[in-house]
């Protein structure tokens, strides 16, 4: 018999089978905040069901499974027919069915739907992110659809379905799609109007032949996209299935997969389409951007609540492991320093997430007819999608670090969160896009900055700092002299006051205390874990560990 030469100690037992949503106070909270009476029992309960399932070591084992084994392009079928094919490992396939069956795809057929989809993507993009962009796309496709409602008509019952229908078929054929989008090409990148696929009128009104090169498409094997092409009369939104009502494939030229950072379940491909390719216009020719610009904004929130997701994760993570390691001689979570660290990221994370439940919210009231909350949403939703995603990335590499050596290796399923942490921040607009929207919406919607400052300024006197940082925005705002150079400075600022004041507002007073002091009256460091002497640490971390874990 071998001798044993060590046993195994201080190692931290896994975070598995506990409920995602009912154990993050702050989403908890924020949903129970904005949801209606009339539908707030069953939505928590279905929320409880989805964070319980995200939660399970099942699930857990379907997202490592969905990375560790990332897409694969098959170009031909065995005798030489070219197919285009994309073939995913099966636990994606299970991710996605469990995403559209939680009606994450479909956020238009209920009371709240936007907060409710909000917070369950949150709760489920928690177990694996990279197939919620096929999700998140199918979601967004719908309101720029209802541009050209006889497409509308046929397709909103496929999209919103809450069947997940593996396989290219004909849509009629089938009981639910999924959608996704190409707009990005490698000589316009975010430049869309530099756009030259070419779209020719065909004999059959409204449809057109595409030729052109997609340099980004996400979710290839997706049923159905919306792309843009230069149609006779200027750049035109244009839906393209990738099997034709007849059954027959559409010409959807698959010429490579993108080996990327993060994001690896998903596949991204470039694409061409080779003049035979059918597509169907939404919208009129020449409109393009501002109709596909219908489902970037959709998007936009995924992006702030994705991000949110990942740092969330990240924190739970974090504050779990903390609890159970020890290090010269009592835990890590009982460390003055090491508990610092926690509540700063205990603190970014819940910002995100009460930011993130408050815009959702807003999405149900506009499209309720609400022009305050529309307007807030124009200039908030951009400042939003521009600071979240940045911080989440610092984040995930600190909470990281909080692991040790541990975190560093992939079964802790730390490096999965910090590769996909960028990907928010990127997609659908980076950084500067965002900012330099948010300098549009000021110029031409003077509505959007009073319903801003109406929003912030219910919070007004709660805290000293939230108020002089509320007067220097102003101030800001009053001096346009080279106002595009410092727009990310700007926008940063929108986001955190927008944040301190959800977080006067509702928040416990040690949460809110700690981020004003930091975040906005200025005591704080260059890295996590430089809050201010007289934190309330122990209350923000305890609040942010997920609780009754054994």
């Amino acid at each position: 018999m071998t001798p044993s030469t060590h046993s195994v100690t201080n190692q931290v037992p896994p975070l598995v089978d506990y409920d995602v949503f009912a154990q993050d106070t702050a989403l908890s909270e924020a949903f129970a905040r904005h949801v209606g009476a009339d539908v707030a029992a069953e939505a928590t309960a279905e929320l409880s069901a989805l964070g319980r399932a995200a939660g399970s070591a099942e699930v857990q084992e379907w997202g490592a499974l969905a990375n560790a084994h990332p897409p694969v392009l098959r170009t031909h079928d065995r005798y030489g027919h070219r197919i285009d094919e994309v073939d995913f490992h099966p636990a994606y396939h299970r991710l996605l069915d469990r995403a559209v069956a939680a009606g994450l795809t479909d956020a238009w057929s209920h009371p709240h739907g936007q907060l409710r989809r909000a917070a369950g993507f949150l709760v489920w993009s928690q177990a694996e992110a990279g197939h919620g962009c096929p999700v998140s796309m199918t979601h967004a496709a719908v309101p720029a659809l209802r541009h050209e409602p006889e497409l509308a008509r046929q397709w909103e019952p496929l999209l919103t379905s809450r069947i997940y229908d593996e396989g290219l078929r004909a849509p009629a054929g089938k009981a639910g799609v999924l959608a996704g989008m190409g707009m990005t090409e490698k000589q316009g990148g975010s430049d869309v109007r530099a756009n030259t696929t070419r779209a020719e009128p065909l004999a059959e009104p409204g449809t057109y032949a595409l030729t052109g090169h997609k340099w980004f498409c996400s979710a290839p094997m997706s049923d159905v996209f919306l792309v843009l092409a230069q149609a006779p009369g200027g750049l035109t939104c244009f839906l393209l299935p990738r099997v034709l009502p007849d059954g027959d494939r559409n010409t959807f030229r698959v010429q490579r997969l993108k080996d990327k950072l993060g994001n690896r379940s998903n596949a991204s491909a470039e694409i061409e389409f080779d003049g035979t390719t059918t597509a169907w216009r939404v919208g009129e020719e020449g409109r393009g951007v501002p109709t596909i610009l219908e489902m970037v904004s959709a998007t936009r929130l995924d992006c702030v609540t994705g991000s949110a997701a990942i740092m969330r994760q990240a924190v739970a993570q974090a504050t779990h492991h903390a609890a159970y390691r020890e290090a010269f001689g009592g835990r890590l979570i009982d460390k003055p320093l090491m508990r610092n660290v926690l509540a700063d990221l205990a603190l970014e994370s819940e910002a995100a997430t009460v930011l993130a439940m408050r815009l959702a919210a807003a999405c149900d009231d506009a499209a309720r007819g609400s022009a305050p909350e529309r307007q807030l949403l124009r200039l908030a939703l951009p400042a939003a999608k521009y600071w979240v995603t940045k911080r989440c990335t610092w984040l995930a590499a600190e909470a990281l670090e909080c692991l040790g050596g541990n975190g560093y290796v992939e079964e802790s399923g730390m490096p999965r969160l910090l590769r996909e942490a960028p990907v928010n921040s990127i997609w659908e607009g980076s950084g500067n896009v965002q900012a330099l929207d948010v300098l549009r919406a000021l110029r031409r919607e003077p509505g959007a900055l009073n319903a801003f400052f109406a929003e912030v300024g219910k919070a007004a006197g709660g805290d000293d700092r939230l108020d002089a940082a509320i007067k220097g925005l102003l101030g800001e705002l009053s001096d346009l002299e080279g106002i595009e150079a410092r727009a990310r400075r700007l926008v940063e600022r929108l986001a955190l006051v927008l944040q301190g004041a959800l977080l006067v507002r509702y928040a416990p007073s040690a949460v809110a205390d700690a981020f004003c002091a930091s975040r906005l009256g200025g005591d704080w460091g260059g890295a996590f874990g430089t809050l201010p002497h007289g934190a309330d640490l122990g209350s923000i971390v305890t609040r942010a560990r997920p609780i009754n874990v054994a």
